[in-house]
């Protein structure tokens, strides 16, 4: 058992190496394959039975059922198998996941045919599961596959499989196909997360703009409806003609350094998942923050942009 699940395995690997890596898939007769499924096997064989009882015993009606029921599987077979030629498969970039967590891929069917197309499956080679679809005429369908990656960093997707039993599953039409989009995986976050390393504040202002020796006023912008009249600057009103208020203050923000040093004396995948854990805690509280890696040094910033590079470095790391 154990040199026959060799083998097969070692055959599906050579199988998959020789597949172009694509995320678009045009599904023809050179890369759509068939073959009977079990009830196909035990309907040859019921067939085979039946056509030996009715030339022994020259039964016509015998050889009506043995040869209406061998037209109805062959009828299988073609529809079965156009079911999958002419299909057009797309798979959308995936996006980043954590590790622990589900990447989710969405495939897209599209078909030009004039007529619907039933009960295609699609899943992972390696699993048995499928999401089972209908694909319309002339029209398309999305399918969201999912499954959890083995390990962190930049690596590539398991193979896909596509395939259905339509009409009558006697027969087993599939294809394989090799994805070319990478899948990024980023470290899986601390839990719970510890305490962000002390930052400090930076471009603090004061609370007031205080007046210049020659009567002008900094901090000061042209007002606005709505504005209070305390913050109006009435001096500059009745010298300039001019109504001004003053400008609020920016607040201080905090500026810190995520540090590699600063995650203890871990392990590399502890410390990338204590430095995930404070990038994900420092966005949410909306903070500038940088981070230090052996080789890397990312300067401080903020937001949506900024975090998705700090995750994509400790990816990487």
């Amino acid at each position: 058992m154990k040199a026959a699940r060799r083998l097969r395995e070692g055959w599906r690997r050579w199988w998959l190496a020789r597949l172009p890596a694509t995320d678009t898939l045009s599904l023809t007769q050179r890369n759509v394959y068939i073959l009977p499924t079990r009830a196909g096997w035990m309907l040859a064989a019921t067939l085979a039975v039946l056509l030996v009882a009715s030339i022994n015993y020259q039964l016509n009606l015998g050889y009506l059922l043995t040869f209406l029921l061998a037209g109805s599987a062959l009828a299988s077979m073609h529809s079965g198998h156009a079911t999958l030629r002419g299909l057009t498969l797309h798979l959308a970039p995936p996006p980043p996941c954590f590790a622990g967590s589900a990447a989710e891929l969405e495939l897209s069917l599209s078909s030009e045919r004039r007529a619907p197309r039933h009960a295609i499956g699609l899943g992972l080679l390696e699993q048995p599961q499928r999401a089972w679809t209908d694909v319309p005429a002339q029209g398309s369908a999305v399918v969201h596959l999912g499954f959890t990656p083995a390990q962190r960093g930049p690596q590539r997707l398991p193979a896909l499989c596509a395939e259905t039993r339509f009409p009558l599953g006697v027969f087993h039409v599939w294809t394989l196909w090799r994805p070319a989009a990478p899948l990024l995986v980023y470290p899986a976050p601390e839990f719970p997360a510890p305490p962000l390393p002390p930052g400090q504040a930076r471009g603090a202002v004061s609370a007031s703009a205080p007046a210049q020796p020659d009567g002008d006023f900094d901090g000061v912008r042209s007002y606005r409806r709505g504005d209070p009249l305390k913050r109006v600057v009435w001096k500059k009103f009745a010298r300039a003609d001019e109504l001004v208020s003053r400008d609020s203050p920016p607040a201080p923000s905090q500026e810190l350094w995520l540090d590699w040093e600063q995650a203890g004396p871990r392990e590399t995948e502890a410390r990338l998942s204590r430095l995930c854990a404070w990038v994900l805690a420092a966005d949410r509280l909306g903070l500038s923050y940088g981070l230090r890696l052996p080789g890397q040094e990312i300067a401080p910033a903020a937001g949506e942009a900024h975090k998705r590079q700090c995750l994509e470095a400790l990816a990487r790391c």
